[in-house]
């Protein structure tokens, strides 16, 4: 199944963005150990941060996490969801990944979805990403209604919402 692409041909997607405290580049395979390492090392809180209850990354392996770096790769060539890595200006440690893929919830044209490696959750980068996040979208992206599922609707309204939902990762 083919997916049209998410952004019009003639937007020039950004390969990253910066803030004083993290950068966000495009996810690779190239990330895939620094990747694997801060998810599982938020295994417990990533469970519940894309949907309550959810079972993700349960049984995720480095090979597994390389496949899944490869498609996301893929799909932001095709343009028709895109996969940032949120990394430390040193490029050292991966904090976290934002998404952004096409939905069919009515009056929505996007999901904007987040997390941040556990161990930063307590230094505010959740809330820094958000928001940094939630700007930049509406500054320079060609989207009329993101959505943040779990921030600015719940994730249960979401849910009630008709039209599928993209599965995490």
């Amino acid at each position: 199944m083919y997916n049209p692409p998410l952004v019009p041909d003639d937007f020039d997607v950004p390969a990253s963005f910066e803030t004083g405290r993290m950068r966000l580049r495009t996810l690779t395979m190239n990330d895939a150990a620094m990747d694997f390492d801060a998810v599982m090392a938020s295994e417990e809180r990533l469970r519940t941060v894309f949907r309550p209850g959810g079972t993700w990354p349960s049984g995720l392996t480095l090979e597994r996490n390389i496949l899944e770096l490869g498609w996301h790769e893929t799909e932001f060539r095709l343009r028709t969801s895109f996969a940032y890595t949120v990394v430390t200006l040193d490029e050292t440690e991966v904090m976290g990944c934002v998404y952004i893929y096409p939905t069919a919830k009515p009056g929505y044209d996007a999901e904007v979805t987040m997390w941040v490696r556990h161990s930063r959750v307590g230094e505010g980068l959740d809330e820094h990403l958000f928001e940094t996040v939630e700007r930049w979208i509406a500054a320079v992206w060609p989207l009329e209604n993101p959505a943040y599922p779990g921030r600015r609707i719940g994730h249960e309204e979401w849910r009630a919402l008709s039209g599928p939902e993209p599965q995490p990762r």
